[in-house]
């Protein structure tokens, strides 16, 4: 594998397909610059080669190094998750650069940081990936993007967090998060509406990954697809704030 660009800002190929939208996005010393992305549904497996094709040209036109591919690895579309992590590592192997594996869950948190809002640095963020039902993939971050609950598979009822609601500001976001609007009804819960994963959005987080080296394995690698809760149901679960 070629030697990691040690001198700052790499060149990044970033590629989401975990969810409804297919995008991909060039970005270079922590600028977007080019992106493509398909809205009208699950045409991943029809839109991304091309899209990524013009990504690559686009990096031969301006005469730049590519440093490494960026992939959303989960949770999401087990087929789009596939089709995303695939293509990634066929690109690494071709060119010999290093794979980069984002979480779906962290890279909508990301986003909702870096919104126009007047955070104060104590808000607790619940990304939820629609599952089916009453079912979502989801997990509880701060705005260090620490772990508070673990991700994994939710069932979603009237007792979600119940504890820990009148404790801190916790905002649900993500396409899963519409269906627990009915369920939560503290004045401590809110809502981003619209909040979708698109790959211009992994810049940071990619950025971070690559300069700490934070690698995937190309050949072993898989998407985090979550079946399970793992430490019980969330239920049961209450934030620790101190």
């Amino acid at each position: 594998m070629k030697q990691k660009n040690d001198s700052g800002m790499a060149t990044i190929l970033n590629i989401e397909t975990s969810g409804k939208i297919c995008s991909v996005a060039l970005t270079k010393d922590g600028v977007v610059e080019y992106q493509l992305e398909d809205t009208e549904g699950m045409k991943h497996a029809e839109r991304l080669g091309p899209f990524i094709e013009k990504a690559i040209n686009e990096v031969h036109r301006k005469d730049w190094q590519l440093d490494a591919i960026s992939v959303s690895i989960g949770p999401g579309s087990y087929t789009g998750l596939r089709i995303g992590l695939s293509m990634a590592k066929g690109l690494c192997m071709a060119l010999d650069i290093p794979l980069i594996g984002v979480s779906t869950l962290q890279l909508l948190v990301s986003k909702a940081m870096f919104m126009s809002a007047p955070w104060n640095g104590e808000e607790l963020f619940f990304p939820m990936i629609d599952a089916r039902r009453m079912e979502v993939y989801g997990g509880v971050y701060d705005f260090g993007l620490n772990e508070i609950i673990s991700p994994g598979s939710i069932i979603l009822d009237e007792n979600l967090l119940k504890n820990t609601l009148g404790e801190k500001k916790i905002y649900f976001l993500g396409d899963g998060s519409e269906k627990a609007k009915n369920i939560i009804t503290s004045e401590n819960a809110y809502w981003l509406d619209d909040m979708y994963p698109h790959a211009r959005d992994m810049l940071a987080l990619s950025e971070v990954a690559y300069r700490k080296g934070n690698f995937l394995d190309i050949a072993y690698s898989t998407p985090a697809y979550l079946k399970e809760w793992q430490p019980g149901p969330v239920s049961q679960h209450s934030i620790k704030t101190e």
